[in-house]
């Protein structure tokens, strides 16, 4: 998640403060992604930096930001363009699976069934979060997306432990045959193979 270009479309709607774009971002996103403090000041830091956001009227005490030019362009630019999926996120179930599958010693169908086992945890926890998509609001509506492609992604994910398993499963078996059958010899071999 760009939290970068999530600060941009919230200071496109008013100005804010640190503290009021960080609990914009979680309530509009359910609290999926939660932002710590530093991490919005050093946003917010590297916004100003790039020209993209300029300090607004100080509410009291409290700083706040507001979108420069730039920023509504880089804004509409970022809304305009796909999200590439030409370079794959750093997964870290299929790096440890990989890994795993290669390593001696490890049981990988124990590691597929107790990520199985967390996976549908998730899942659960996520069916109970789960509106019915008669949101009475934006921000319910915003919510109830994000938990639908958590949820998307568990069911995914789920699907994706029962192809290793099978794979794997698969892949034990032909090595068994393969240790099973004799090796030939050369009286077995053809007439044309012995010359």
């Amino acid at each position: 998640m760009s939290v970068r270009h999530g600060l941009l479309a919230l200071l496109a709607e008013r100005p804010a403060g640190a503290y009021q774009l960080r609990q914009d971002f979680e309530r509009r996103t359910g609290g999926t992604w939660p932002l710590n403090m530093g991490q919005v000041s050093t946003t917010l830091d590297r916004l100003v930096r790039d020209g993209l956001v300029e300090a607004a009227e100080a509410e009291g005490d409290v700083p706040r930001w507001t979108l420069s030019a730039a920023g509504r362009e880089a804004l509409g630019a970022w809304w305009t363009a796909p999200v590439s999926r030409s370079a794959p996120t750093r997964d870290e179930l299929a790096i440890k699976l990989a890994l795993a599958v290669s390593t001696p010693g490890v049981d990988v169908r124990r590691l597929v069934q107790a990520q199985r086992t967390e996976t549908m945890r998730g899942l659960q926890a996520l069916a109970r979060l789960r509106v019915d998509g008669t949101a009475a609001s934006a921000d319910d509506l915003a919510w109830s997306l994000v938990v639908d492609r958590l949820v998307f992604d568990a069911e995914a994910e789920i699907r994706w432990l029962d192809h290793v398993e099978a794979r794997v499963t698969r892949a034990a078996s032909a090595r068994l045959t393969a240790r099973a059958e004799p090796a030939p010899t050369a009286a077995s071999e053809p007439p044309a193979a012995r010359r």
